[in-house]
């Protein structure tokens, strides 16, 4: 069973050594996590995210400091939360998909939004297009 995983994850190459890939795949081998790490590392990282963002949204209404917080937390959470898938496939294949043909835009979007969020609470201190920023960003990422 654990040969067919191995075969099918395409970590059996088969190769005898000869071609100087064992040293790049001892360190693939060393730097892989097994699977029931990965979940509980994608729970805690996605429980993280979702809280942050809840967080920033009820800090929202705090006099003063308030929209920064919001700004803050909601962008750390999206983050987090984008962070949580990669240990399910993997930081390589989360990338790639994030950068295909259909993904590209809306990864753009997002990272252009979270950075644009940011911007309007710190530096531009408008409300209104912070939260026009957070609300693109939460549909780029849910697209």
């Amino acid at each position: 069973m654990d040969k067919l995983k191995r075969v099918l994850s395409g970590q059996d190459g088969g190769t005898d050594g000869t071609d100087g890939t064992d040293i790049l795949e001892a360190a693939n081998q060393a730097s892989t996590l097994a699977w029931g790490t990965r979940v509980k590392a994608f729970l805690l990282c996605f429980v993280l995210g979702v809280t942050s963002s809840v967080l920033g949204s009820c800090l929202l209404w705090v006099p003063g400091v308030g929209l920064a917080l919001f700004a803050v937390l909601y962008s750390l959470g999206n983050l987090c939360s984008l962070a949580s898938t990669m240990f399910l496939m993997g930081p390589l294949k989360q990338l790639k998909r994030m950068c295909a043909k259909e993904r590209a835009l809306a990864t753009a979007v997002m990272l252009i939004c979270l950075v644009l969020t940011l911007c309007a609470a710190f530096w531009w201190k408008k409300n209104g297009l912070a939260l026009l920023f957070c609300i693109l960003q939460f549909l780029a990422f849910a697209w």
